[in-house]
C-alpha cells in the first residue's frame, strides 16, 4: 500500500538533488556574466568566452589530451597510496608496537606540504611522469593511513568481544570483523585523500612537466595572457574534481560499508 507513496518521496528527492545544483547553477554563471559586463573588464572572461575557450581546447586535441595525462598521475600516485596506506593504517592501529615505533615519523612527515617536496621531486625524478605521482603519493599516502589507524583504534570494543565469544582469533578477526568495522571511516580518508590528490596534480603539473590541466592553466598564462583558457582549465579542474568524488561516494552505497553512515 505505501509503496507508490515511497516511488514517489524517492522520485522528489532525486528531483531535488538534480535542480537545485541546476538553479544555483543559473544563479551563479548569471552572477559571474553581470560582475564582467559591470566591472568593464577587457581581461576576465565572461561564461560564454570561457565556453569558446573549452570548444577551442577540444577542436585542437588538447582538451582530451590534457585531461587524460592529469587523470593518469592521479590513479597511479592515489593507487600506490591506497595500497600501501591502508594496510600500513589497519597495522599501526592493531599493534601497539608497529604504532609507537611508526608513527612520530607519520606525524612528521604529514605536516609537510607536498609542495614543499617538489624541487626534491624534481631532482630525483626529472621532469617527468614520476615526479607528479610521487607527489600525488606523498598528498594521499598519510590521510589513508590516519584514517585507517584511527578507525581500528576507535573501533566499538563490542564487536570485539562478540567475535573472541565465537572464538575468532588472529587472521580471521581482522579479516571478518576488524577490517568490516573499520571501513566506512577508511572510504572516508579515502575520499578527503584524493581530493587532496587532485589539488597537488594541478600544482605539480604548473612545474614538473608540460602536460595535463595545471600545465594548461600556466601556458595559457604566459602565452598570451588567454585568461578564457585559464578559466577553463579550472572549470574542467573542477567539474572532473565533482565526478571523483561522486565516484567515491558510490562505494558508501554497498552493504558491506552502508551501515557505517547516518541515512536520512
Amino acid at each position: 500500500m505505501n509503496r507508490p507513496a515511497s516511488l514517489f518521496r524517492a522520485t522528489g528527492k532525486q528531483r531535488r538533488e538534480i535542480l537545485l545544483p541546476l538553479l544555483v547553477g543559473m544563479l551563479l554563471l548569471t552572477g559571474w556574466h553581470a560582475a564582467v559586463r559591470m566591472s568593464g573588464s577587457d581581461i576576465f572572461p565572461t561564461p560564454l568566452e570561457v565556453l569558446h575557450g573549452l570548444v577551442e581546447l577540444a577542436q585542437r586535441g588538447l582538451l582530451l589530451k590534457y585531461i587524460v595525462a592529469s587523470l593518469f598521475r592521479v590513479s597511479w600516485g592515489f593507487s600506490l597510496a591506497v595500497v600501501i596506506g591502508v594496510p600500513l593504517g589497519l597495522v599501526l592501529g592493531w599493534f601497539r608496537p608497529a604504532f609507537a615505533a611508526l608513527n612520530p615519523f607519520i606525524q612528521i612527515l604529514r605536516p609537510i606540504s607536498p609542495i614543499a617536496w617538489i624541487p626534491v621531486a624534481i631532482l630525483w625524478f626529472g621532469v617527468k611522469d614520476t615526479a607528479p605521482i610521487f607527489l600525488i603519493f606523498l598528498a594521499s599516502v598519510f590521510p589513508i593511513a590516519v584514517s585507517s589507524m584511527s578507525a581500528v583504534q576507535n573501533m566499538q570494543q563490542v564487536y570485539l568481544r562478540a567475535a573472541q565469544n565465537f572464538g575468532l582469533r588472529g587472521l580471521p578477526l581482522f579479516r571478518r570483523v576488524i577490517l568490516p568495522a573499520a571501513l566506512p571511516q577508511i572510504i572516508t580518508g579515502i575520499r578527503i585523500a584524493l581530493g587532496v590528490a587532485w589539488l597537488v596534480v594541478v600544482a605539480a603539473e604548473m612545474i614538473a612537466v608540460n602536460s595535463g590541466l595545471g600545465y594548461l592553466i600556466i601556458d595559457a598564462r604566459n602565452a598570451g595572457k588567454r585568461y578564457d583558457l585559464v578559466v577553463a582549465g579550472m572549470v574542467m579542474i573542477g567539474f572532473i574534481g565533482l565526478i571523483l568524488d561522486l565516484l567515491v561516494r558510490r562505494l558508501e552505497k554497498f552493504d558491506e560499508v552502508r551501515w557505517g553512515y547516518g541515512q536520512r
